[in-house]
């Protein structure tokens, strides 16, 4: 995307982990984002409502640059993700500064995408190992501490086939927990579990939360929103409807369509 504007991109206020700054994102002629304002403070949980095709996941995507962006600006701790401003026109940065710029942004997707030849152990430890160089004593004691948080200390051994989808949905937080990030997303990441299992990884991500991660979530989950969430947003048709806290909007919201959502889920 190269996109001349009046003047170089100003510097984001140290008080936002995360700023969309009037996102758009198209899918050939399709509009999928139509100019996203957000901002997510250091240490808040946001998570992001709406139904399906509202765009939530798009958005999640373009936050690390898995997606790129059509028009706006996206700063994540402070660096204009994806690309360089340069004489009042942005420059799409090299993969290498985007891998670079990623290391940031842990993120856990619907499907868990662990390697099946490798154990829970060997999963979220083969990043530190490739990309930050740790030696592999380190990189292990550093799997095994994060395996642990997260209740699998004892199934370090074991392959992702041999665990169930909760458990293998933990190893893949663990794994995104191992690059260190400041910014963790998730999208919809218990969509894709038996409900029994639901609660596994809810919990893991609460006590997230509680140590003071910066979280973007996407989801289904309204319990979770409102006990964990600091702000709810809802989208829909590519656009923010409604935003402010859990118990604020899920409890009196102010726009129509907002109203009609919640009372086909709550």
């Amino acid at each position: 995307m190269t996109e001349p504007v009046g003047k170089d991109a100003p510097e984001v206020p140290a008080e936002f982990m995360v700023r969309a700054e009037n996102v758009h994102k198209s899918f050939g002629r399709v509009e999928v984002l139509k100019g996203i304002d957000l901002q997510v403070r250091p240490g808040e949980v946001m998570c992001i409502v709406g139904p399906s095709g509202s765009g939530k996941s798009t958005f999640l995507r373009c936050i690390n640059h898995l997606e790129k962006i059509n028009g706006g600006r996206l700063w994540v701790n402070g660096k204009l993700i994806g690309y360089r401003e340069k004489n009042g026109k942005l420059y799409e940065l090299k993969d290498r500064e985007v891998a670079e710029q990623r290391r940031e942004i842990g993120m856990v997707f619907q499907r868990f995408n662990l390697f099946p030849h490798m154990t829970a152990l060997e999963n979220v430890m083969e990043a530190p190992l490739r990309v930050k160089r740790r030696s592999r004593s380190e990189a292990r004691a550093r799997a095994e501490e994060l395996l642990d948080q997260v209740g699998l200390g004892g199934k370090t051994g074991n392959y992702p086939s041999q665990l169930s989808g909760g458990q293998q949905q933990r190893v893949a937080i663990a794994r995104a927990l191992a690059m260190d990030p400041a910014l963790m997303l998730f999208d919809e990441p218990t969509s894709a579990l038996d409900p029994e299992l639901v609660g596994e990884v809810l919990t893991v991500m609460q006590q997230l939360a509680a140590d003071g991660m910066t979280m973007v979530v996407v989801t289904h989950e309204m319990g979770f929103a409102r006990e964990v969430g600091d702000s709810l947003v809802f989208m829909d048709g590519g656009v923010v409807v409604e935003e402010g806290t859990p118990s604020e909007v899920l409890a009196n919201p102010s726009h129509p369509r907002t109203r009609e959502f919640f009372s086909k889920v709550l």
